[in-house]
This record gives structure tokens, sequence and C-alpha cells, in this order.
């Protein structure tokens, strides 16, 4: 004890006995090492507690960048401390806006990345608890605009700081934007219609929808797998991935076959002769029908007569089932059997066909 008050003592006297300049000097340095000796306390502290709280369960799931960020975000508010002192000790107007400009600036990367953080915890800890998919890509985008409206907001925050009037920038920027906008109508459109999208959800990712924009001769309907600011990308059954932009997605007809339920309806269409036994061929058709796996039995499959054709009777099975990916396995392994069926039990499938009757005239 009797040490450290002769340091002191020995400082005071040493500071008392200065000049001005020197008295300044001497404030500055010891306003450094109190930088120094203070920010390796708080790293040693937060290396204790980070090691105290990655032991306890509930705190083993953050990420080990949270802590480095912590470190960071200290560091430059001791510098904020320390800067703004000497500045005020030797009066330094000319360099005192332009510091707080800068630190402004750099304050902005941990403040970002720490907010990502957050979003990335909420989106874990949230998102995945519901049922829905509006939640991950709401995060998504969060994550995407965080960082450009932290640092938008830095840089005006600096130039306000600096004195300088940002209200020019601002029409600049609104003139340039008008600009932009007409140079660029189409991505903008597919912009506004992702949102839309996002808002209106007319499909979530994993639901099955009807492509139109399909390659010719492939599989016309495939599964949402990316619902995207300018476009949403669909892979088809084929595995084809086809992205679609937002604008053209906005302007169709939707078919969305999951999005109330897996459990659809399919109308499998048959024609029979003339003269074959309808009753019969229902009840081959219903039997048929029922013994699929994914079929459902209540309502049970039915077979209607739809209309009389050109040379055929309409039938049409009507038969749900419990999973939408199913419709084409169903009515394929419906019209094998059917015509299996059909060949065994002696009832003819008809195909168009026409009489000609050809009349020779007698002459005289």
């Amino acid at each position: 004890m009797d040490i450290w008050t002769s340091v002191f003592s020995i400082i005071e006297d040493i500071i008392n006995n200065a000049s001005p300049f020197q008295n300044a000097l001497y404030k500055a340095l010891i306003a450094v090492v109190g930088f120094c000796v203070i920010y390796l306390i708080l790293k040693k502290l937060l290396v204790l507690l980070e090691k105290r709280l990655m032991k306890m369960e509930i705190f083993q799931a953050i990420d080990q960048s949270v802590f480095k960020l912590l470190h960071k975000i200290f560091l430059y508010l001791l510098i904020l401390l320390t800067g703004a002192y000497l500045i005020r000790l030797f009066n330094l107007k000319v360099i005192e806006a332009l510091f707080f400009a800068i630190l402004i600036i750099l304050l902005a990367f941990p403040v970002k990345s720490f907010l990502v953080i957050i979003i990335e915890l909420l989106k874990s800890n949230v998102a995945q608890k519901t049922s829905t998919k509006l939640d991950d890509i709401v995060f998504d985008l969060l994550s995407k605009f965080a960082g450009v409206l932290i640092y938008c907001s830095a840089v005006v925050m600096a130039l306000d700081v600096l004195g300088i009037n940002i209200m020019p920038f601002v029409a600049g920027a609104g003139v340039a934007g008008i600009a932009i906008g007409f140079a660029a109508k189409d991505t903008l459109s597919n912009l506004i219609a992702g949102v839309l999208l996002i808002i209106d959800r007319p499909f979530e990712i994993g639901d099955r929808i009807e492509v139109w924009n399909a390659p010719s001769g492939s599989a016309t309907w495939g599964d949402v797998i990316d619902i995207g600011l300018r476009a949403t990308k669909i892979r088809t059954t084929d595995n084809i991935v086809v992205i679609i932009p937002n604008n053209e997605v906005m302007k169709r007809d939707i078919l969305n076959y999951t999005l109330n339920s897996p459990r659809i309806r399919v109308r499998v269409n048959i024609g029979i002769a003339y003269d074959a036994d309808i009753a019969k061929a229902k009840k081959i058709i219903t039997d048929i029908a029922s013994s699929l796996e994914w079929a459902i039995t209540n309502p049970a499959p039915k077979v209607v007569v739809r209309n009389f054709g050109e040379s055929s009777v309409d039938l049409q099975l009507r038969i749900w089932i419990n999973n939408a990916r199913k419709r084409m396995d169903t009515i394929s392994i419906i019209t094998d059997k059917v015509k299996a069926d059909f060949d065994k039990e002696g009832i003819e499938i008809p195909f168009p066909r026409r009489d000609i009757v050809i009349r020779e005239k007698i002459r005289e």
C-alpha cells in the first residue's frame, strides 16, 4: 500500500511541476495506459465469462463469433471514450468531427454482424418451430438487407456529424433512383412481385405446383425449392430446375396441389363400347382403384357416365388419394390394370371407326 502511495505522490509532483503542455502530455499518456489496462482487464473478464457460459447447456447454442463481436464493441467504446478525452484535452476541434464520423463507420461493422447473429438465432428458435415456411423467407430477407440498412444509416450519421448537408445527396439519389427505375424496370418488377409472393403466399417452399414454362415433352409440375426476390425455382419431377421470374409468376394462374392438404381427387377417363356391360365395367374400375395403397376409402372411388361419344360410352373414375405426388402414378396404374382386366372380361375399349358403303350404279 505504501508503494502505491509513493507512486501516486511522485506522479502528482511531476504533474504539478510540469508546464501546461507537459501536463497535457502526461494526462494523455495516463489516458492511453489506462485504455490499455482497462481493455486487457475487460478482455480477460470476457474470456472467463465465455468459458463459464459455454459450460451451461442453455448457452451452448451461442456462436463463438458473438464473444468476438463483444470484444470488438468494447474496444470501439474504449477508443471512443479515450479519443473524446484526448480531443478535449488538446482542444483539437478540427479533427473532432472527423474522429467521430470514422468511429461511427467502424461501429457499423460489428453492429451489422451482431444483428445478423440475432436474426439467425431467432430463425433457429422461432422459424423452425412453425409449420409455415414464411418465417424462414422473412428472416432470410432480413439477413440480406440488414447490412444495407446499417451501413446506409452509418453513412448518413457520419455525414451529419461532419456537418455536411445530406439533402442534396437525398435529392440526387431520388433522381438517380428514378433513372435506375426506368432502366431496370423488369428487375424492379420482379423484386416487387417477389415481395408480393411472400406476403400473399399462393405457394410455399415444398408445395407442388403446375409449371407452365417446362421444356416441351418434359414434366409439367414440380416442387417449389426457393422463393427469391427476383425469381422462383421449381424442381420438376424430371429433376429439372425451372427458374421463373416472379413477374411472370404473378401474371399466371397458379395451380397448387398441396396448399390446403396433400389429399386431391384424381379423374381418369375410360371409354367402353356401346354393347359392353356398363355395370360390370364400373365394378372392375372401382375394384382396381380401391386396391391402391394410397387410395382413400371415404369417400370411396366412384365411376360415372360422363358422355355418349361417337364410338364409346365415356366413363370417368373419380378417386381421392392421400398424396398429391401420386397423381400420375394413380392414372398410369389404373389405366394399365383396366386395360388388362377389360381384355380378360371381354369388355371392348373402342376406337374411332367408319363404315364405308360402296354403291355401284347399274347402267342401262
